[in-house]
């Protein structure tokens, strides 16, 4: 799936390419285009997350772009990114805003501007979600016999059986509470969907008002076939919304009291965490702190319905403290986010064909996957090959007697985590176990924790990496005793740990034993887990140490192929590029004639196709069944092609502020495999998006054949499963 909350949390503000230390990585053979610090050659960060996240919503628009239930499940992915869009970078230019600064981005914006272009954008986008969603997939719904209803709208028999469901199911755990001279107003935490009531009490004569808030430990949506009193013999399946249910119920809830009007509100809250680790004791006390925080986060985002009358709107914004700019009118319901539900709904044919990857390590070598390691490195790229060779190496490593030790870093592993439990196993078994769990992965800390302390229990060594850097770099280092020697294999991934992820995201997974890179990686997890200040790798390439330093360095390389014989040649496939100093290096490559492909899936903050700075760069966007996460870094380097693969993006956050690693592959054949992946992606003209010169993006519509990657990719691994079934 799309939304991924931690892929819209990078640091603000932006390094400005005006401040010193943004131009000494530079060469200076290059040639300079012309006015490279001009505002006008770069795309704002902000907005430009906000162009992908509209291209996720044409995911859902486009009725050939996929099955009605897939459809649907965009609109939700869509609406839960704005959401934590607004819990993190809104939050953040908020801050700015409310301090003064006045400060510019790299494309010229202050936090105000900012802040008013966000507005203008995301209710044009929230206008065209809800067009869609009724006009288009609630008819296309129904039509297949999966209707929306309200309550109202039901019998008189029916509406007496949702109101016995009520009392039973709904009405107990509902707290309806109001605000006077003896009640202060509500809390009401972070994505709370309420009703807002207004009441006259006949012996007082006088308003008031109370606040009822949805509650979410039940479903949003009530499936009315599964609900006494109702039956289904037509095999249309039926919903309500919840809201609706207990809207039409109110009285129970305040007897003896006339209700004048009920509207319903939704808040989105700042849900970024400071931690000053210099200053934590003990940081996974400090994060489950944070984590608890997040609750009384200013509120960034007030949703209302536009009938709601101003004295309403006026006191929910004065005792939220909300300003006009962040309140948002929004016809009809609130909160997309759980219209995912309805892919529980059994109808395949309404949804994406399934698939069962392939597992080509398993296929030639069965379960002796370290057999296979030695024979050649291998790389898999994920989902359309297996992810469980990872998770078997894991497994066979921690029951393995010749396996001495396992180390592991670990980000994003999921709440039930077969990796997590066979490093487990392996502690039990006696072997050396050193995790590096990131706490202060964004909003999977609580599964963090969990897993830190599991593992700490079983005797696990367990750290949680260097103060005021998040690990991000995905690394495996088994050590094995193998007649009487010790062989290190590796498992270096551009992906998380995660098996779940691993069959909605493409990623590549690299199994080696190469000892150059087995040597950096010891190297790396010593200064992780102890007090090394190695620095100096061979081949990898670590942040916050050389990544950006090298790549600078590879693409001024391609500037010099390129003026002896017109051969120079970059292709770069990542999540995001903001990076100043790497787009102007870009920069400079192009205005040398180097030709770039850029497959940049989320922001981009470099406009392609400028006359003399910029004309020899593409940049694409792949959106389609699978989220586009795979990190790659190709160089032709006249000729001796170097590709590297990793977990970093070209970002401030990624280069400065985490521990991340970019590995070489080194088998020229892997080399071929990828860059044959990258001329297939740069051919989709189905599924791929290409900027223009102003920063936004067009459907690509070239008359050639027609080419859905994924679609290719997909097939492509069905063929080899079945050439290595016979």
């Amino acid at each position: 799936m799309l939304n991924q909350p931690h892929e819209v949390t990078e640091q603000l503000p932006y390094l400005h390419p005006t401040e010193e230390n943004e131009s000494d990585n530079i060469g200076d053979n290059s040639v300079i285009p012309p006015n490279i610090l001009n505002t006008s050659l770069y795309v704002n960060r902000e907005l430009s997350w906000i162009y992908f996240n509209h291209r996720v919503l044409e995911e859902a628009r486009n009725p050939q772009a996929h099955p009605l239930l897939e459809r649907v499940k965009f609109i939700s992915i869509f609406s839960s990114n704005l959401d934590e869009y607004f819990m993190i970078r809104v939050a953040g230019i908020e801050d700015q805003y409310e301090a003064g600064f006045q400060d510019r981005t790299i494309d010229g914006c202050t936090p105000s501007e900012q802040l008013e272009k966000i507005r203008e954008m995301v209710e044009q986008q929230l206008n065209e979600r809800n067009e869609c969603f009724y006009n288009d997939l609630m008819p296309a719904l129904q039509r297949e016999g999966i209707e929306f209803l309200k309550v109202s709208e039901l019998s008189a028999t029916q509406q007496r059986a949702l109101s016995h469901y009520f009392r039973k199911e709904i009405y107990p755990v509902l707290t309806p509470l109001a605000f006077d001279t003896g009640h202060p107003f509500p809390f009401m935490t972070n994505f709370s969907l309420n009703l807002a009531v207004e009441l006259e009490d006949d012996e007082s004569k006088g308003l008031k008002f109370a606040r009822v808030k949805v509650p979410d430990i039940l479903p949003r949506l009530l499936q009315l076939n599964n609900i006494k009193g109702f039956h289904d013999e037509d095999g249309i399946i039926r919903f309500i919304w919840i809201e609706d249910l207990i809207e039409c119920n109110l009285a129970h809830l305040f007897p003896k009291m006339r209700i004048i009007q009920s509207h319903f509100f939704r808040l989105i809250r700042d849900a970024d965490i400071e931690i000053e680790e210099d200053e934590a004791g003990d940081l996974l006390k400090t994060i489950e702190q944070g984590i608890r925080s997040r609750r009384y986060g200013k509120v960034v985002r007030l949703d209302i319905t536009p009938e709601m009358p101003p004295s309403m709107r006026n006191l929910l914004m004065k005792n939220l403290n909300v300003a006009p700019r962040n309140v948002y009118d929004i016809d009809r319901t609130l909160g997309f986010n759980c219209l995912i539900d309805l892919l529980k709904i059994e109808r395949p044919d309404l949804k994406d064909e399934p698939f069962v990857p392939g597992n080509p390590i398993e296929d030639e070598f069965g379960t002796d996957i370290f057999s296979a390691i030695r024979a050649k490195d291998r790389l898999l790229y994920h989902p359309f090959e297996s992810f469980l060779p990872v998770v078997d190496l894991i497994s066979k490593a921690a029951l393995d007697p010749a396996v001495l030790s396992i180390k592991q870093t670990l980000y994003r592993v999921g709440s039930n985590s077969p990796i997590v439990k066979a490093l487990m196993k392996a502690a039990e078994a006696g072997k050396q176990v050193a995790v590096l769990v990131e706490l202060k992965a964004r909003f999977d800390e609580g599964n963090n924790i969990i897993w830190a302390r599991a593992l700490e229990n079983v005797g696990a060594h367990v750290s949680y990496g260097l103060p005021g850097l998040k690990t991000h770099a995905k690394l495996t280092l088994i050590v094995r005793r193998e007649q009487q020697k010790l062989k290190r294999y590796l498992h270096l991934g551009t992906g998380n740990y995660n098996p779940s992820t691993g069959k909605l995201y493409t990623d590549y997974s690299l199994f080696t034993t190469n000892e150059q890179l087995a040597n950096d990686v010891a190297e790396l997890f010593n200064a992780l887990t102890g007090y090394s200040k190695h620095t100096a790798f061979r081949k990898l390439l670590v942040s916050p140490f050389n990544t950006r330093k090298r790549i600078i360095e590879m693409i001024e390389r391609e500037i010099e192929w390129n003026r002896k014989d017109q051969c120079g040649r970059i292709i770069m496939k990542m999540n995001s590029l903001v990076d100043a100093k790497t787009i102007q290096a870009l920069y400079k490559a192009s205005c040398e004639g180097v030709k770039i492909d850029l497959i940049v899936r989320g922001i981009c903050c470099l406009k392609p196709g400028i006359p003399g700075v910029s004309e020899h760069i593409r940049v694409i966007s792949i959106i389609g069944r699978f989220l586009e996460h795979s990190r790659a870094y190709y160089f032709q380097n006249g000729g001796k092609e170097e590709l590297y693969l990793g977990s970093a993006d070209m970002m401030p956050r990624n280069l400065d502020n985490r521990v991340e690693a970019i590995f070489p592959v080194f088998d020229k054949a892997l080399v071929k495999i990828v860059t044959s992946d990258f001329e297939l992606i740069l051919s989709d003209n189905i599924k791929a998006w290409q900027m223009n010169a102003d920063g936004k993006y067009s459907i690509i519509d070239n008359h050639a054949p027609k080419v859905n990657s994924q679609a290719l990719l997909l097939a492509r691994s069905a063929v080899k499963k079945t050439h290595a079934c016979k």
